[in-house]
């Protein structure tokens, strides 16, 4: 259940600036994610590290995706698509999981606490553990989770024997095929802390709340325990600017009214902000709140942090989402929360690779489906200006919450709370979302397709966030399968109306229903462009085009080992396509792009047609063979050339939803030597884009993608690997196996090449080509170092690179 608190205003005034300056306080954080030992299936809860060495345990370091290392596991002869659970997508046993084996895991790691930190209150926070887990420190079992998205922490201070090593062993399960509609990864695949503050006197779980109104006033609530008999508690708050100046630096005495088992949480004053930097995805401006509790003795028993923007959101029926009173539209995507070769360890650089790279073509928008990604990602969506639906739930079931080993009932009230407390305070969540498709199953708490569970929910919600709508992303939309005719109960109680896909029923609910205000919280990517023009863009809130990035998972059948209908492959090469949405979603930057059409596909998938031009844009091919080429364009029209000869001029049919930005060409005959194409408005040139007959490969290309590697044992280096000809351009027909070898301070943990249907293991240093390229991922050491990258294949001369960490 919900810890009770209550919230206590403040009643003696604030002392303003030039307060005095505090020693450090008596928190320490201490990361402990290097140094584990792992062992794949069953352990002994028992295990130490001593036994665990002898036994022949890998050494790893977190985050960690034990599941990602496992091999494939190809359907059998006899195994069958699964159509009675619809929803589930299941085309064989683990097409849905990525064709991994389910199992478990067993981490081990000793540590001595200092005996000068016996008396302080020792906590082990956990951010993650997929899918399930257990923890045990010195054999007996403190606590664990039932729902791996969603962090905790256990309180160890009377159990730890200070001055002597102890033992923290974590068992991680992957839960049954069926307790996911996609690959999860398993193991510690997120960070693992240790949190040292005063026992009497300190801040309690996600403490802060901080929102802002009017774009100049902070309000703050602080949650703090006190076990001390003092009547009153003294908090420092300072507030810096995005350039660090201090803009607020006040001391509040905070008046008890009782000792409260759990804390109370103490609503400051408001404190306004002359000449406000606002937060917006073009500028994400982030202020900081320190909060220092002190003491009576006037030192500091516990300090803490949180950025914040200044902005405000709302959204507005007819009108969609205003940012600052300016409208925004989402244009966006929704993915699962793994990390491609990397499975689902939580790298950030990996997380802000992705977040670059879909803000250049355009994205200022990502649903975190189906769960809660890591708050790392939050952090970098802030500092990017991404604006994000927070999403907890895929369906409210025991199937996909629990693992089988709780009910689902018996856990959202805590995850909820866990959820909304530590996301709240980021100024890029902007929308709640509490669950994903749940009229496909009528299973739901309550038996009324959610209602209920949503109305709990969202009083819930907002116990501790006031300032958010919430909804949940519904597919379909309709209450009755055979007429279509009403939006399902549940999109007439949702704060925001969020259809999967349904985006034609837009105009006429809103004209039945003018209080709706509507979200497509994902877009088919086979009907990209349509989908998007074909909306009222002026008063919808937007859009998240499923999947836009390939994934592990929801596989449409073997070999095919996920989701491959993105507009960018699983080792985040654009697809042609990634033009066709950069074209819509970067209005205001010239794009043409030719695309050349390989094969086509259709296929019904949860009720949604799905599938994706099998298109490439490269120039090598069969002389005399007919193409069927595309031309994705904003311009007015595109000229098309092969050697010279002009295939004619094509207007852009920009009054057409289903064909705007994008021109076809039939029968467009090969010839060794060039394509281009030429696009011109109000009869200029605006872009090309020429593509070439190269010549045989006869090189490979390194590039790297972090100036700045710094040697923090975390950070990554992404080195792509290109096979090029003597003219130094990319031969997407070159076909190697290439070997990576690193010397120095840092390691290969992952690599790619894009092809969802490969056979080839991702952790690993080798790879084949695959359209002319492969990706190597390196993991930097934790002191900074040269490091030099060779990469070598048979009939290529080897390429090396010189990198540092810093």
């Amino acid at each position: 259940m919900v810890k009770k608190r209550t919230i206590l205003s403040i009643a003696i005034a604030a002392m303003l600036l030039q307060s005095p300056v505090y020693a450090q306080s008596d928190r320490k954080v201490t990361n402990i994610n290097r140094g584990w030992l792992f062992r794949l299936g069953e352990s002994s809860s028992a295990i130490t590290t001593a036994k665990a060495k002898a036994e022949g345990w890998k050494e790893v370091n977190l985050p960690h995706d034990f599941q990602i290392e496992q091999p494939w596991v190809a359907p059998a002869a006899d195994e069958k698509a699964n159509t009675s659970d619809a929803g589930a997508n299941i085309k064989s046993r683990l097409s849905a999981r990525g064709f991994k084996e389910m199992g478990s895991g067993w981490y081990v790691k000793a540590f001595t606490p200092s005996i000068e930190d016996k008396g302080k209150r020792v906590l082990i926070d956990f951010q993650g553990i997929m899918y399930l887990g257990d923890v045990y420190l010195n054999g007996n079992k403190i606590g664990g989770t039932d729902y791996g998205y969603v962090g905790f922490e256990i309180d160890i201070t009377d159990k730890l024997r200070y001055g002597e090593e102890n033992t923290i062993a974590v068992y991680s399960n992957t839960a049954n095929p069926r307790d996911s509609r996609w690959y999860t990864g398993g193991g510690l695949f997120r960070d693992v802390n240790i949190v040292y503050t005063d026992p009497q006197l300190y801040f309690n779980r996600h403490p802060l709340n901080i929102s802002t109104r009017e774009n100049k006033f902070v309000d703050m609530t602080v949650d703090v325990q006190c076990k001390t008999k003092q009547n009153t508690i003294a908090i420092q708050v300072t507030i810096t600017s995005p350039d660090g100046t201090v803009v607020s630096d006040r001391k509040y005495e905070l008046k008890r009214v009782r000792n409260y088992k759990f804390g109370q949480e103490f609503a400051l004053p408001a404190v306004e902000i002359a000449n406000p930097q606002l937060w917006d995805c073009e500028h994400p401006n982030l202020y900081t709140a320190t909060v220092k509790l002190i003491r009576e003795d006037g030192t500091v028993s516990d300090e803490t942090s949180k950025r914040f923007g200044i902005r405000d959101v709302a959204l507005v029926p007819g009108k969609g989402l205003l940012l600052n009173g300016k409208k925004v539209l989402l244009k966006g995507y929704a993915n699962h929360h793994t990390l491609g070769a990397l499975g689902a360890a939580a790298y950030p650089r990996a997380m802000e690779k992705r977040i670059k790279l879909m803000k250049d073509y355009g994205m200022n928008h990502i649903r975190t489906s189906h769960n809660p990604y890591s708050e790392s990602f939050l952090d970098l969506c802030d500092e990017n200006g991404i604006l994000v639906v927070d999403e907890l739930y895929d369906k409210w079931n025991d199937q996909y919450v629990g693992g089988g080993r709780a009910h689902f009932t018996n856990l959202w009230m805590d995850h909820v709370a866990e959820f909304i407390k530590r996301d709240r305070c980021h100024p890029c969540v902007v929308l709640w979302s509490m669950g994903n498709e749940l009229q496909s199953y009528n299973d739901t708490p309550f038996n009324d397709w959610g209602v209920t569970q949503y109305k709990l929910m969202k009083t819930l919600i907002q116990r501790y966030d006031t300032t958010r709508k919430v909804t949940v992303a519904m597919h379909p939309r309709y209450r009755n399968w055979e007429t279509d005719s009403l939006p399902c109960d549940l999109a007439k109680v949702t704060d925001i109306q969020a259809y999967n896909y349904r985006y034609m029923y837009f105009p006429g609910d809103g004209k039945r229903f003018p209080w709706m205000n509507f979200y497509q919280s994902e877009a088919s990517v086979a009907a990209m462009g349509e989908n998007f023009f074909a909306m009222e863009l002026d008063k919808v809130i937007g859009l998240a085009y499923w999947g836009a990035i390939d994934y592990l998972g929801e596989s449409q059948g073997w070999p095919a080992k996920g989701w491959a209908q993105g507009v960018f492959d699983i080792a985040l090469e654009p697809k042609p396509k990634a033009y066709y949405m950069r074209s819509f979603f970067k209005p205001e930057e010239p794009v043409v792009h030719i695309a050349v059409t390989e094969s086509t596909e259709s296929v019904m998938w949860n009720g949604v047609q799905t599938g994706n031009d099998g298109q490439s844009d490269h120039w090598n091919r069969t002389p005399g063979t007919k193409l069927s080429l595309t031309t994705y364009t904003n311009a007015d029209e595109v000229e098309l050339l092969v050697n010279g000869k002009s295939y004619g001029t094509k207007k852009n049919d920009k009054g057409n939803a289903k064909m705007r930005n994008q021109i076809r060409w039939e029968n467009v005959v090969y010839q060794n030597g060039y394509c281009e194409a030429i696009a011109r408005t109000n009869g200029k040139i605006v872009a090309r884009h020429k593509i070439e007959t190269t010549g045989k490969a006869v090189a490979l290309k390194l590039s790297a993608d972090n100036d700045a590697w710094l040697a923090d044992g975390m950070d990554l280096q992404h080195i792509r690997v290109t096979a090029v000809d003597s003219k130094g351009r990319r031969v997407s027909n070159a076909v190697a196996d290439v070997t990576v070898k690193v010397d120095g301070e840092a390691s290969v943990v992952a690599m790619s090449n894009g092809n969802i249907k490969s056979d080839e293991l991702s952790v690993t240093n080798r790879q084949k080509l695959f359209n002319g390229s492969c990706l190597a991922i390196l993991r930097s050491g934790q002191s900074p170092s040269p490091v030099t990258v060779t990469v070598s294949a048979p009939g290529f001369k080897t390429a090396k690179l010189k990198l540092s960490t810093k």
